[in-house]
């Protein structure tokens, strides 16, 4: 009887190490591309975009709150591969892990679906998800540098906005990624194939030369996203999106292109602002279409059901799941 108890204990207690640690190295791995393109503001180093936001939200929306553990254990991953320990270290893991954890509660509490096929969910993950969150762990990682003399008071607000900024496209650029490809359980057909290779195509000609132009061409990337959100949904329109956020984080730490003959905080500015309105146009956008897309369909299959219904009652018979009525009575 105690090994037929303990097999189940013990396989649970597997399956949580083995998601543990999934989730820590893919924080960490994040962690480490993040930090290969930095910005420099006030004196600090910072991200434009911090992907290890975006996965630790995502892992919690799969796997549950237990996934907490795996974020705060990748968090420490990263911050001791930067820095030695010391108290403020301590900090800046709560306030990483607890971001997420927060960003995770409101979704859920709000009723929030991870295929964000409606507006309310794609609304949720801009504002609670992300802008909301995120003002967590900005706040408690740029106050404990301030506190222990790292970083001058009156650079507090730049600093901050920046590490908002980061951690907040994270959660925009990378979690629906991460949901989508969660998501997928069937190949696209042949012709749909087709059309995404040309889609697919267009973007590694297009993306490069709008982010490398010195003429300010970034506008040229609107309309490819609204052609992918037209005609693959979020899949499209956030592959696009990441695409074109990591060629525009090239161009700006490398203040080459538009970024070109900016001072760094002209180049944040216009970076996250570019990042950051071009997310909200490709998640909004293919969540209007997907919840649309669903509407359509419920209608179609409720005039369906209607007609079928009309049908058996000008036959004489009963109506689909209905039992006849008895002759005798």
């Amino acid at each position: 009887m105690a090994a037929v108890v303990g097999t189940p204990d013990l396989r649970r207690s597997a399956v949580f190490a083995i998601e543990t640690l999934a989730v820590a190295l893919s924080y960490y791995a994040a962690g480490r591309l993040g930090l290969m393109r930095e910005l420099v503001v006030e004196g600090a180093v910072f991200t434009p975009i911090w992907p290890p936001t975006g996965v630790a939200v995502a892992c919690l929306l799969i796997f549950g709150l237990r996934s907490w553990v795996g974020i705060a254990l990748g968090a420490l991953l990263v911050i001791v591969s930067l820095t030695s320990l010391h108290p403020a270290v301590i900090g800046n893991l709560v306030g990483n892990t607890a971001a997420p954890v927060c960003a995770y509660l409101m979704l859920r509490k709000v009723g929030f679906r991870n295929d964000l096929a409606r507006l309310r969910d794609g609304l949720a993950l801009v504002f609670l998800g992300a802008l909301a969150a995120m003002l967590l762990s900005s706040t408690v990682g740029v106050g404990l540098l301030v506190l222990t003399d790292r970083l001058d008071a009156h650079s507090f607000w730049a600093v901050w906005s920046a590490w908002w900024v980061g951690d907040a496209m994270g959660v925009l650029i990378v979690t629906p990624v991460l949901l989508v490809l969660h998501m997928v359980h069937r190949p696209l057909r042949l012709s749909r194939w087709k059309e995404a290779s040309g889609l697919a195509l267009i973007a590694c000609v297009l993306v490069p030369l709008a982010t490398q132009s010195p003429v300010s061409l970034l506008f040229l990337v609107y309309p490819l996203l609204i052609w992918a959100a037209l005609r693959f949904q979020l899949a499209g329109s956030m592959l696009c999106a990441l695409f074109t956020s990591v060629m525009a984080t090239f161009a700006a730490t490398d203040q080459a292109g538009p970024f070109e003959r900016l001072s760094r905080v002209e180049v944040m500015i216009k970076l996250q602002a570019f990042n950051g309105t071009m997310a909200l146009t490709a998640l909004l956008l293919s969540a209007v279409i997907a919840e649309q897309r669903n509407t359509r369909r419920s209608v179609e299959r409720a005039c369906q059901e209607l007609v079928e219904v009309l049908e058996h009652l000008t036959a004489g018979d009963a109506p689909p799941g209905r039992p006849a009525k008895d002759t005798e009575d």
